[in-house]
């Protein structure tokens, strides 16, 4: 019998080896790409937005009717008579007495938020903000949030204006300044204070890029978890119009439409009307959520950043960066462009910027359209306002809400189309009515941010349907697998630190029970048990239905 001499044995062997290892070398190398790419579910949502909008269902509702919601400068901002002329050369005076504005910024609970009333008063309300709608964010997952104290969260926040410190530490009276004046208006600080509220230890940042810098936190957030940096991640923006000093600015950039109206895309346009508000996200890896069987509200396929560069001016756009922009998060999403079916663009209503992001968007995704395969525009700036720190998360959260109810809201304001934007050469189409989404395949939407820093993001989201398939169908069946049996019977438990906010919470649950008459009662008792936090003043109520929840609900007092 024949043998293979040892030192050809030897040489298999190693052979073996080798190709053994660059095996395991090859799956290591998928696996990190894959990662680098793996789609970010949005697992929650909390906003605050002008028309009384406080939260993501108001805020559907207000999109889908089209309503216009801006007001004139309430008397509680400033003496808008004291500082207005129509003639935008008149020092120190503004040309615009419109915004969009909320309701009731001064008011706040500070011991909900273990914080003493006199820290509270030298706090900048856009902290304020943000802790309140954070939380509401945290609930909206069905996270309580004891459970993320020395978690590795990450929290990413866009803050563009200081307004509240120029009564305090910027008002020029020494005297005025206190032990919190520092603290409760330094920018940082109200991304920090949100972690050290809820006990988070991975990476909290403040960041500021004028208009972009919302949806940059959420583009840093999807690399932070991507990365590994983090495994959740709070990310979005926060703005509130104090002082009349930034309006008297833009006024005298000529930046503000004299009628106070965004008139995006129309031939009218001539600047934007200021707004504020607040809107926070919840990010999670994609194969994490569906693990931890979270409710995944919409996928984050991709994201890019980028700056104008050397434009025709410091603020002024510039259409091959945006076309780049659009380019790499195409790559990055690993979409084609006639796969984008909608954009909710930048769209501030200007006559330089309009045609300019009109005409790139139609160069990258307009490619390769059928005439049947319009891509849809609209910007909600047109509903309240250019929210300018918190506008992209605005936007983001349109659009999850918009993947939801697969219905594309109307863009005001669009009457006579813009002459200098080509409409006959390119694909595309302003939806000006509430518009059903029809596709035969996946919805998939991009949302794009400009910076007047000159720092633009865009960001690639699809309704969560492939992703899931794609990602962990696995971790889908097993779940399906390990489904409880149905109860005939259930609790629904409510709590709150006082009974004032618990007969709130009851009054929330009655309205979110009648506009929900398809949930499952089941599913709504299983998250207010166990997805929220537990205090003091409590309520349990056992029900067979949702009609018998509602009616038990309404004898509490």
């Amino acid at each position: 019998m024949n043998q293979i001499p040892e030192s050809k044995s030897q040489a298999i062997a190693s052979s073996q080896r080798i190709l053994q290892a660059l095996k395991q070398a090859r799956s290591k190398v998928e696996a990190l790409e894959q990662q680098k790419t793996e789609p970010i579910a949005i697992i929650g949502m909390g906003c605050r937005f002008p028309g009384g909008v406080n939260n993501p269902e108001s805020y559907w509702k207000l999109l889908k009717e089209g309503k216009d919601v801006i007001t004139e400068i309430p008397p509680d901002r400033w003496d808008v008579e004291h500082y207005y002329d129509r003639d935008p050369d008149v020092p120190g005076k503004m040309y615009s007495r419109y915004g969009g504005f909320l309701d009731e910024v001064d008011n706040f609970d500070p011991q909900f938020f273990g914080i003493s009333p006199r820290e509270a008063i030298s706090m900048d309300p856009q902290q304020r903000l943000l802790l309140e709608v954070s939380w509401e964010a945290l609930e909206n997952t069905g996270l309580a949030t004891e459970e993320l104290q020395g978690t590795q969260t990450t929290v990413f926040v866009g803050i563009g204006s200081d307004d509240y410190s120029q009564w305090s530490v910027n008002s020029g009276d020494v005297n005025a300044i206190d032990t919190y004046s520092g603290l409760g208006n330094a920018r940082s600080i109200a991304a920090g204070r949100l972690a050290y509220f809820l006990g988070l230890q991975a990476m909290a940042m403040q960041l500021d890029t004028s208009c972009s810098s919302s949806l940059l936190a959420v583009h840093l957030a999807c690399q932070s978890l991507r990365s590994g940096d983090c495994n959740l991640a709070l990310a979005g923006g926060v703005n509130l119009m104090l002082s009349p000093i930034p309006t008297i600015v833009f006024c005298k950039l000529k930046a503000l439409a004299l009628d106070g109206r965004c008139k995006t895309f129309d031939a009218a346009a001539n600047g934007y009307t200021r707004g504020e508000g607040c809107g926070i996200v919840v990010l999670k890896r994609i194969s994490d959520a569906i693990a931890d069987g979270d409710n995944v509200l919409a996928v984050i396929r991709g994201s890019a950043a980028n700056h104008d560069g050397k434009s025709n001016g410091l603020t002024a756009p510039n259409g091959s960066a945006q076309e780049a922009l659009l380019k790499q998060a195409l790559i990055k999403a690993r979409v084609k462009p006639n796969q984008i079916q909608y954009v909710e663009a930048h769209g501030t209503g200007t006559s330089l910027g309009d045609p300019i992001e009109v005409l790139a968007l139609g160069k990258v995704l307009g490619r390769d359209r059928s005439s049947d395969e319009l891509l849809h525009i609209g910007s909600v700036k047109t509903n309240f306002g250019h929210l300018e720190a918190a506008a992209g998360v605005a936007s983001l959260i349109k659009v999850v809400l918009a993947l939801q109810h697969q219905q594309i809201p109307p863009s005001l304001h669009f009457e006579n189309p813009n002459p200098y934007i080509p409409w006959d050469k390119l694909p595309v189409k302003i939806p000006t009515e509430l518009t059903p989404w029809d596709t035969t395949s996946e919805r998939f939407a991009g949302v794009s941010s400009f910076g007047m820093s000159g720092t633009n993001v865009h960001v690639i989201i699809s309704d969560q349907l492939s992703a899931l398939k794609d990602t962990a169908s696995h971790i889908i069946s097993h779940q399906l697998t390990a489904k409880s049996q149905e109860r005939s019977r259930h609790i629904l438990s409510l709590s709150a630190k006082t009974e004032t906010a618990l007969q709130d919470l009851v009054r929330r649950y009655q309205d979110y029970l009648t506009t929900h008459p398809e949930l499952n009662i089941a599913d709504i008792c299983f998250t207010a048990n166990t997805g929220r936090s537990h205090f003091e003043h409590r309520l349990a109520v056992v029900t067979e239905s949702s009609e018998e929840l509602q009616q038990k609900l309404e004898t509490f007092e």
